[in-house]
């Protein structure tokens, strides 16, 4: 006999699964590497650290996408100033605020990259790649990173609420 199960049910069931091994070391470093393969692809990473924060908990969780940001952005980075450097070009001239926000780096380095971190108003895959345009240092690059913690933290506790 086959039982027929409601769609939260099944949801239910799959979550109830899957918990357990996402939640295991193997788990976290599929989860991890998924937010690299998330950042690279310049999707919004606001839904996944929810899904983190759930998962795993607020500060577990904001580890674990800060890990992910910080892979996924240095990739992004990379790309930017080697591989992909016509169409990351080609890309960021379709935003003028991010056109004169790189010119504001030249001058402010880590400063500007730490502010323009704190904003959601900034598309965080778009800066990774315009920042590997630009002269900036890849340290002050990395420095600047630590403007994501607030929003990491954020969106963690938010998931971890659900």
């Amino acid at each position: 006999m086959i039982e027929k199960y409601t769609m939260t049910e099944r949801l239910e069931i799959l979550i109830n699964n899957l918990f357990p091994f996402l939640t295991s070391p193997l788990g976290v470093f599929i989860f991890i590497f998924l937010y690299v393969l998330w950042v690279t692809f310049l999707l919004p990473g606001s839904w996944l650290s929810m899904l983190s924060g759930f998962l795993y908990g607020t500060w577990l969780g904001s580890l674990i996408v800060f890990i992910g940001a910080f892979l996924g952005a240095h990739l992004t980075f990379y790309l930017g100033r080697t591989y992909l450097k016509d169409w990351a070009q080609k890309k960021v001239s379709s935003y003028p605020k991010i056109q004169i926000m790189e010119r504001a780096v030249k001058r402010e380095g880590v400063k500007v990259i730490f502010l323009t971190r704190l904003s959601p108003l900034f598309p965080f895959g778009i800066l990774n790649f315009t920042y590997g345009l630009s002269e900036v240092k890849v340290i002050d690059f990395t420095l600047g990173m630590l403007g994501i913690l607030p929003g990491t933290i954020l969106y963690c506790s938010l998931g971890s609420l659900a």
